[in-house]
Parts: structure tokens; sequence; C-alpha cells
């Protein structure tokens, strides 16, 4: 289900990112959800529309932003 606002995200991803990383994420998931609504578009066919979504969104973010040794996510310079 695309999500229509960063307060819908997942726990985890409210929690541990950073607002623009939040909004990276929600854009990038509901891109994909869309995109990728046919199997045949998706590399894993068994892989759900879910789950290749919350992939995209996460490599999204990593895009702009790593974890730290901090355990927190930060921009990256």
């Amino acid at each position: 289900m695309p999500y229509h606002t960063d307060k819908e995200l997942p726990e985890g991803v409210q929690k541990h990112l950073p607002k623009h990383a939040q909004d990276i994420y929600r854009e990038a998931f509901n891109h994909a959800y869309t995109e990728y609504v046919d199997p045949s578009k998706r590399r894993d066919k068994n892989e759900s529309l879910e789950e290749i979504s919350h992939r995209v969104a996460w490599a999204a973010v990593k895009k702009k932003y790593k974890k730290g040794d901090d355990n927190n996510w930060h921009a990256i310079e």
C-alpha cells in the first residue's frame, strides 16, 4: 500500500531515519509500488510487491544517507 504521509511509514523507518530520508523512502516506495505492480517487471517473480517496494526505497535512501558508527543515519556529503 502506498504511503500518503511519513507518519504512515513503518515504525523502524520513522524512528531511525531523518525527516528528509523519510521523504526519500516514501517517494521511492510509492514509485516502486506503481512501477512493479505487474510481476513481469520484477527481477524476482516470487518477490511480493511490498517486498520489492521496500527494497527500492532503502536503495534510494542509501544513495543519500549512510548509517554511522553511532547507529544513526547521516547525509552523505
